[in-house]
């Protein structure tokens, strides 16, 4: 059989295809406020199979676009799953968004989108990792988000711990946790199981292939300590902006300039002083407003400046605002910039109303990003933490999700 130099390329290109592992693609300046979930608050869609999960999103230019979704099942590293479509969805994706209105009564106009899964045209059939990817009428990528979708065939119980690292005991918290096979025979666990360890639901510094420590009968046991380590962090700056013309013990003054326009008291390095309590959502947002009923189409677009002071230890290197408000991307919109007059790094982000948690990062010239020089580590911090337990048996083409944890660091221990 002859085949032409196209099916040749093809052919070569495949496996490239399914070797590289997807990563979250982040929207252009017009599309703002990527709400994406499960049942819960928080903006991480870990769900279980045949429940909902909700995404919505704002594009500014208010002209109503036409907007498309894809959803594709990845392997336990994200690269994407060698199975068909129609093995993990029912029905057909790559429907266009047809939910969605304009903003009402506000001074920056926008279209809301909104899009629930599962819906009439389509849902998934297995657990697993998927990807969610929106297109636009040119079929080119705007955005995509992960999801997870499991299923309850082992309990997980999960503890924090001080680290017994004595260079790290008041800086990292540990994650110890049994799995327990209730609803699935787990016939050689050290190579059918895998888990993913996350905190604060932010996947950059997830931990991954970590075996059990050992099994008693049934039960996986992770009892490490450096191995399932993290760093504590710090509680999140925040601010809340749900009363437009109110200033707070975070905002101090309120300017009018086409938008309203909320200025930050400057913010200082915490890394050197005492580790201080206050509630966070780590580092999540809600949308809310006091000047109307819908929050999604009626909570107003504002300018939010912030300030933190030069010191020695950003030298040359770039500082950026960090939150889930922008997915956590480092951008030149979120980006500060050195004012000469008044000595601090300054940021002024298009954000909308409601609650938003923050803090700053430094991105250092060889490309490595310190999540938490400016905050500092305490192991003291609240953090939360998710765990994944994945299952391949011999033969599978797809990791399965079986199970998940979670534990907080509020009630750590020795």
């Amino acid at each position: 059989m002859r085949l032409n130099l196209k099916q040749i390329i093809l052919l070569l290109a495949t496996p490239m295809l399914f070797g590289q592992a997807l990563e979250e693609v982040n929207p252009p300046e017009n599309i703002k406020t990527i709400i994406f979930k499960g049942n819960t608050d928080d903006q991480f869609p870990v769900v279980k199979l045949g429940e909902p999960i909700f995404l919505e999103f704002d594009d500014l230019t208010a002209r109503e676009a036409d907007y498309y979704y894809k959803i594709t099942l990845c392997n336990y590293d994200w690269t994407p799953s060698s199975l068909l479509k129609s093995q993990y969805l029912s029905g057909v994706d790559n429907q266009r968004i047809i939910n969605y209105e304009n903003s009402y009564n506000t001074l920056q106009a926008y279209s809301n989108y909104k899009l629930t899964i599962p819906n009439q045209n389509v849902r998934p059939t297995v657990s697993g990792n998927y990807m969610l990817e929106i297109y636009d009428n040119y079929y080119e990528l705007v955005f995509s988000r992960k999801f997870v979708i499991y299923q309850d065939l082992v309990t997980v119980a999960a503890t924090v711990k001080r680290s017994r690292d004595f260079n790290y005991i008041n800086e990292k918290q540990v994650v110890q946790f049994n799995i327990k096979a209730s609803g699935i025979q787990l016939v050689n666990p050290k190579q059918e199981v895998k888990v993913a360890i996350l905190q604060n639901n932010y996947w950059p510094t997830a931990l991954y292939n970590i075996r059990p420590q050992f099994t008693i009968g049934n039960e996986l046991v992770y009892k490490y300590d450096t191995e399932t380590s993290f760093y504590g962090s710090n509680e999140y700056l925040n601010f809340d902006t749900k009363d437009l013309r109110a200033p707070s013990a975070v905002i101090s003054r309120i300017e009018m300039d086409g938008l309203y326009n909320h200025y930050l008291f400057p913010n200082i390095f915490r890394d050197q002083r005492p580790y201080t309590y206050f509630p966070d959502i780590n580092g999540d947002f809600a949308i809310r407003t006091l000047q109307g009923d819908d929050p999604s189409r009626e909570a107003e677009y504002t300018n939010i400046h912030f300030f933190l002071p030069y010191t020695p230890e950003i030298g040359l290197d770039e500082v950026y605002v960090f939150g889930k408000f922008n997915n956590y991307e480092m951008t030149n919109e979120n980006k500060m910039t050195y004012n000469d007059e008044s000595g601090y790094m300054e940021a002024v982000i298009k954000m909308k109303q409601g609650f938003h948690n923050y803090k700053y990062v430094i991105k250092r010239a060889d490309g490595t990003v310190d999540l938490n020089t400016v905050s500092g580590n305490f192991h003291f911090t609240e953090n939360n933490y998710l765990i994944l337990v994945y299952y391949r048996n011999f033969g599978d083409l797809y990791d399965s999700i079986i199970g998940i944890g979670s534990t907080n660091s509020r009630n750590i221990s020795n």
